[in-house]
C-alpha cells in the first residue's frame, strides 16, 4: 500500500488517505496549502512519525506556492515554522521540515533559490523523501524479519503500518518482511484506546494482505503473555532519544514492562529519520496532549460523566533498558544504543554526504 499519500503536481493538491474513517470508508482528503495540511495532521487524518514527515515535505511545496510577491522568502519561512510545529512528539515532522529548507538553502547558493525555480527543487526532493521512507521501511522489514522465528505470534500495538509511513511499514514491515522470508507469523494487535489504530488501521491492513490477525483489548495484554500467546513484541516509535528512549502510543510503555516480567522480546522497528540526537534521553521528548472528546466519546456517542475531566496524553516513552533491539534501515541496533545510534546516524550521513558529491559532480558544481 503505497497510494495513500498521493501528490498530483499538475494540480498542485496532496491527496491523503482519510485514517480517521477506516474501516468502514475508504475517503480521500485533498490539501492544497498550508492550512489543509495542518488540519490533516492535527486531526489525525494522517497520522504515524514517517507518514506525518513525507505529509509535511509535500506541505512545503503546497506552502511556497502561496508566496507571492517580493517578501515571498519572509512568507515561506512563516509558513514553513507553521508546518513545523503541527504537531510536537513526532521527530520527522520537524526533520521534515528541516531538510526542505536546506533544499532551499543549497538552491540560493547555487544560484537557483528564486521562487520559480524553488517549485520543482521541493517538488523533487517531497518524492525523493516519500521514495526513500518506501525503501527504508522494506529495508529494516528484512533485518527485522530475522528477528521473529517460524510461528511466532507478534503483538504489536497502535498502528506502525503503511498507513504510518510512506509505504509497507515499520512494526509492520518488519511482519511482512518475516512473511517474505517464508516464516508463518501471527499478529495479535492490541485495540490502542482512545482513537483505535491498533482495532481499526493494523487490523484493517493485516487482513487486507491475508496476515493472520486477532484484535484484543489493551488491558488483555498481561493475559494473553501469562497465556503464552505471545512469543514477541514489535513496535513503531514517534521519536527516539539519543539513549535508545522510544515515545510511541500511549500504552505502549506499559507493554514493553509486560514484556520484561514474561521474558518476551520487545522491538522497537523505526527508520533513522525517527531518532533525535538533540534529544539526550525521553524525558526530554514533548508529550501531545490532545482533545478530551477522543476519550470522552467514541463517534457522538457519549462515554463519561460530562463535566468529569479525563487525561489524554497521546504518547509515553520506554526507557531503554526495556528495549531488545532498535530496528532500522542500518540493521538492528543493539545496547548501548548511545554509541549505537551514533554509529548509525554517522554512517547514513556519510553516506549521504558521499551522494550528494556524486550527484554535484554530474551536475559540474
Amino acid at each position: 500500500m503505497e497510494d495513500h499519500i498521493r501528490f498530483d503536481r499538475q494540480d498542485l493538491a496532496l491527496h491523503l488517505l482519510d485514517q480517521r474513517v477506516l474501516p468502514e470508508q475508504e475517503a480521500d482528503i485533498v490539501c492544497r496549502n498550508t492550512d489543509d495540511v495542518i488540519y490533516a495532521l492535527q486531526t489525525m487524518v494522517v497520522r504515524g512519525a514517517p507518514a506525518i514527515g513525507v505529509t509535511a515535505a509535500w506541505g512545503c511545496a503546497l506552502a511556497l506556492n502561496e508566496t507571492s510577491g517580493p517578501e515571498w522568502a519572509t512568507q515561506l519561512e512563516e509558513l514553513l515554522d507553521r508546518l513545523a510545529h503541527a504537531r510536537p512528539t513526532a521527530v520527522n515532522l520537524r526533520w521534515a521540515v528541516d531538510r526542505m529548507r536546506k533544499c532551499w538553502w543549497k538552491a540560493m547558493n547555487n544560484g537557483g533559490g528564486d521562487r520559480q525555480a524553488l517549485m520543482p527543487i521541493f517538488l523533487d526532493e517531497a518524492a525523493k523523501m516519500q521514495a526513500e521512507d518506501v525503501e527504508a521501511c522494506k529495508t529494516l522489514g528484512r533485518f527485522g524479519g530475522e528477528c521473529l522465528q517460524d510461528g511466532d505470534c507478534v503483538l504489536t500495538h497502535c498502528n506502525a503500518g503503511a498507513l504510518a509511513t510512506a509505504g509497507y511499514g515499520t512494526a509492520l514491515g518488519v511482519i511482512r518482511g518475516a512473511i517474505e522470508q517464508g516464516k508463518r507469523i501471527t499478529v495479535i494487535v492490541d485495540e490502542t484506546r482512545p482513537f483505535l489504530q491498533g482495532a481499526r488501521l493494523t487490523a484493517w491492513e493485516l487482513h487486507k494482505d491475508n496476515i493472520p490477525v486477532t484484535v484484543a483489548c489493551d488491558n488483555a495484554c498481561a493475559l494473553l503473555m501469562s497465556k503464552g500467546l505471545v512469543q514477541r513484541v514489535v513496535v513503531g516509535a514517534d521519536r527516539i532519544a539519543a539513549n535508545g528512549d522510544a515515545a510511541n502510543k500511549i500504552g505502549t510503555f506499559g507493554v514493553a514492562l509486560l514484556a520484561k516480567h514474561f521474558n518476551i522480546p520487545f522491538y522497537v522497528a523505526a527508520p533513522l529519520s525517527t531518532i533525535d540526537p538533540t534529544t539526550p534521553d525521553g524525558s526530554g521528548i514533548p508529550i501531545e496532549q490532545r482533545p478530551e472528546r477522543e476519550v470522552t466519546h467514541v463517534g457522538n456517542p457519549r462515554l463519561t460523566p460530562e463535566g468529569v475531566p479525563v487525561y489524554n496524553f497521546a504518547f509515553d516513552v520506554t526507557p531503554a533498558e526495556l528495549i531488545s533491539g532498535i530496528i532500522t534501515e542500518k540493521g538492528v541496533l543493539q545496547p548501548p544504543y548511545g554509541l549505537a545510534i551514533w554509529a548509525a546516524l554517522n554512517e547514513a550521513s556519510a553516506a549521504s554526504e558521499a551522494e550528494d558529491t556524486a550527484a554535484n559532480g554530474k551536475t559540474g558544481r
